[in-house]
């Protein structure tokens, strides 16, 4: 059984081929820059070298048609014929309340998918525009929707409802949805199977750290809270987005520096986070070097860092009624030492203690932590493509 993951940007298309009788990745991609000048497809047959191609690309429909071509192609590809592929499975980054699971896609879902638009105006539209496109290009395959959202649907109304007029909510769905689902979800439950023991039995806090990140209490493989919200703004401090912050900062900076409303959003969504603290980057990797020829305002980004995840960890014992695993995931998570070492500097009354040599692994699976500490830490690479693919295959049979 042959499942194509698409994850469709608003000028971009990343693509995986699995064989989902072994699990096994056939080839990868990415198709960048439709509709711009320069456009191109990024092709990677699984154990050759990467082949790119420039060609114009002014529509998604035109990409996922590359995307085809690459996969059927003589040298490169790995089918033979369109027949060989059972279905195509979607990352959808919102669904709202409508949905807490994957979902096979057809009109009543699509016109789901549409009305949440307002929630997520940059994210959604272009997830919608690749569905459509492989409609369009292959109209029998069966399509599945797996969305950023539904993993958090298990939160309870104490966790997701904000302290604002209640009509509001009501009105226009305005609560905590958070993000990163799939992969708190895959982490989560890789962390289990990695100890042996039965997720429904154990209380996990995983750390999606990345440029955008986001921290999940996962009780009895349930998510019950996560720290981004109404949008992917808050939570801990981010690559360009600034995380929590007292509400009445964002008119206060406004008014000072007269800011409209466009202008105000971008400030706290693209200029603060780790760029405007540490005014080097928004990349991890330049602050700690930064960091380490003893720039004090990346350090004290480092610090703050740290600072906002730790905070979280100790939130989620205490909603959870204790901890038992703690996740490192993303790009910073599976990556930083330096920064998984200070996160759990301090926790040591909780049983959280890392054994220094094990934390010194980059992006591969780990326990890091010491063999007497009550409370397992581990690194697990996310696999968000893997999710989609499985529930993909589950979905159409």
């Amino acid at each position: 059984m042959k499942v194509l993951v698409i994850n469709c940007g608003s000028s971009s298309l990343k693509y995986q081929l699995f064989d989902m009788d072994r699990e096994k990745v056939l080839a990868k991609g990415l198709v960048e820059r439709i509709g711009i000048e320069g456009s191109r497809i990024k092709h990677t047959k699984t154990g050759l070298e990467a082949v790119v191609t420039e060609t114009p690309i002014p529509h998604h429909k035109a990409g996922i048609k590359l995307v085809l071509d690459a996969l059927l192609d003589e040298k490169h590809g790995v089918l033979s014929s369109l027949d060989e592929l059972t279905a195509v499975g979607h990352r959808v980054v919102h669904a709202g309340e409508k949905f807490a699971t994957s979902v096979k896609l057809d009109a009543k879902v699509m016109d789901a998918l549409k009305e949440c638009i307002p929630l997520a105006p940059l994210h959604n539209p272009a997830n919608i525009m690749g569905i459509e496109a492989v409609s369009e290009v292959l109209p029998k395959i069966p399509q599945v929707g797996v969305f950023d959202t539904a993993f958090h649907q298990t939160m309870p109304s104490t966790a997701f409802i904000y302290a604002l007029p209640y009509e509001y909510y009501e009105k226009y769905g305005v609560r905590r949805y958070g993000f990163h689902g799939t992969s708190h979800y895959y982490v989560a439950h890789r962390a289990a199977e990695i100890l042996g023991r039965a997720i429904e039995k154990l209380k996990i806090v995983t750390c999606h750290l990345g440029n955008g990140s986001s921290i999940t209490a996962v009780d009895g493989g349930k998510s019950v809270d996560t720290s981004m919200g109404f949008t992917p703004l808050a939570g801990v401090p981010m690559g360009t987005r600034c995380g929590d912050i007292d509400p009445a900062l964002v008119t206060f900076v406004a008014e000072a520096e007269k800011l409209s409303f466009q202008e105000a959003d971008a400030l706290l969504n693209k200029k603060s986070g780790m760029l405007g603290l540490s005014g080097v980057s928004s990349d991890l990797r330049d602050i700690e070097e930064a960091a380490g020829r003893g720039e004090l305002r990346s350090k004290l980004a480092l610090q703050a860092l740290a600072y906002a995840i730790k905070k979280y960890i100790g939130a989620y014992a205490a909603a959870m009624g204790g901890v038992d695993v703690v996740v490192f995931t993303a790009g910073v998570g599976e990556n930083s030492a330096t920064v998984r070492a200070a996160v759990c500097q301090g926790l040591e009354f909780m049983g959280i203690e890392l054994d220094n040599a094990r934390n010194a692994v980059h992006s591969q699976e780990a326990v890091i932590s010491a063999d007497s500490a009550k409370v397992k830490v581990l690194v697990v690479p996310t696999d968000e493509e893997l999710v989609i693919a499985r529930d993909t295959k589950r979905l159409v049979g």
